[in-house]
C-alpha cells in the first residue's frame, strides 16, 4: 500500500467521520498545497490508475474469500480511489465528486424504466434486452460527441480489463449480433485447431512472434470456451492458482519436516509429494 502521508500539524482536527463528505474533505487536505501530503501532491491520473485497479481486485479477493470485515475495508480502499481522481479533476476545473454521483445516478435511472418510468415502461419486455439497447443508444452518443467514425458495438469494452476478462467481454458483444459458434462442439474443436497449430509453430522453431500470436489465438478459444460454459475464466484461474499456492506449500512442509529446500529435492519426489497433497485434499 502507498504510504498514508501526514498532515500539517495545525490542519488536523478531522472531520465527523458519520458525514458523507468526510472523506472527501480528507482527499482535500492531502491535495492541499499548503500543508498537505507530498506523496498525494505528485500523483496524477497515470500514477493512480494501477491503484485503482489494484483496490477493485482486492475487493474481488475479499469477496472470494468471504471475509466480510476484510471486505468494508476494501470498499473504501475503492472509495477512495473514486475520491482521489475526482479530487485531482475538481482541482482542474472539470467536475467533482458531486458530479460523478450525479452521473451515475441519472445512468442507473435512464437504464431501469422498468423500475423508475412510467407503467408501460415496467411492464415492456424483458430486462436484459432493454438495459443492452439503452447502453447501445449511449454508445452511439458517445461516439457522435467524440468522432465522426462509425459507432461500434465493441467500443467501450475497456482496455484496462485484464486480458481473460476482455476477451469474454468482446466475444459476448460480438454475439449480441449473431457473430457466435452455435454450440459449444464447435468452440472445442476450434480449440483443438488452435492447439495443434501452437504444436506446430513451435516444433519448426517458428520466431517469438508467430509463437506468441498461437499462444494468444489459443488462450482466446480457451476464454470462448469459458463463456460457452458459463464460467467466469478469471475466477477459474484464480481457484487455479490457489490450488497450485496450497499444494507447493504442502510440499514446502514436508521437506522441511526433512530438514530440506524444494531446491534440494528432485522433481520425482516433488511430484510424489503433489500427488499426495491431492489425495489429502480429496480426503
Amino acid at each position: 500500500r502507498r504510504p498514508a502521508g501526514r498532515v500539517a500539524e495545525s490542519r488536523v482536527t478531522p472531520p465527523d467521520p458519520d458525514k458523507t463528505d468526510a472523506l472527501i474533505e480528507i482527499m482535500s487536505r492531502l491535495r492541499d498545497p499548503d500543508g498537505g501530503c507530498p506523496w498525494d501532491l505528485e500523483q496524477n491520473y497515470a500514477t493512480i490508475a494501477p491503484y485503482t485497479i489494484e483496490e477493485a481486485y482486492e475487493v474481488a479477493d475479499a469477496i472470494e474469500r468471504g471475509d466480510m470485515d476484510d471486505l468494508k475495508d476494501e470498499l473504501g480502499d475503492l472509495l477512495l480511489q473514486v475520491v482521489f481522481h475526482a479530487q485531482m479533476a475538481k482541482e482542474e476545473g472539470r467536475f467533482d465528486f458531486g458530479d460523478v454521483v450525479r452521473a451515475i445516478c441519472e445512468k442507473m435511472i435512464r437504464r431501469h424504466p422498468h423500475v423508475f418510468g412510467d407503467e408501460t415502461q415496467r411492464s415492456a419486455g424483458e430486462v436484459r434486452g432493454r438495459w443492452e439497447e439503452i447502453k447501445a443508444e449511449e454508445r452511439a452518443a458517445k461516439a457522435a460527441r467524440g468522432s465522426a467514425r462509425q459507432a461500434s458495438i465493441l467500443d467501450d469494452v475497456p482496455l484496462a480489463l485484464p486480458a481473460l476478462s476482455r476477451a469474454v467481454k468482446l466475444q459476448t458483444r460480438a454475439a449480441r449480433t449473431g457473430f457466435d459458434w452455435p454450440d459449444i462442439s464447435h468452440v472445442i474443436d476450434k480449440l483443438n485447431e488452435e492447439m495443434l497449430e501452437l504444436s506446430e509453430e513451435v516444433a519448426k522453431g517458428g520466431d517469438a512472434d508467430r509463437v506468441e500470436d498461437e499462444m494468444g489465438d489459443l488462450l482466446f478459444v480457451y476464454a470462448n470456451l469459458a463463456r460457452h460454459l458459463k464460467i467466469d475464466p478469471e475466477a477459474a484461474l484464480r481457484r487455479a492458482n490457489a490450488k497450485f499456492r496450497r499444494r507447493f506449500g504442502r510440499i514446502e512442509e514436508k521437506l522441511a519436516a526433512k530438514g530440506r529446500a524444494p531446491a534440494q529435492s528432485t522433481l520425482e519426489e516433488m511430484d510424489a509429494m503433489w500427488d499426495e497433497a491431492k489425495r489429502e485434499e480429496r480426503r
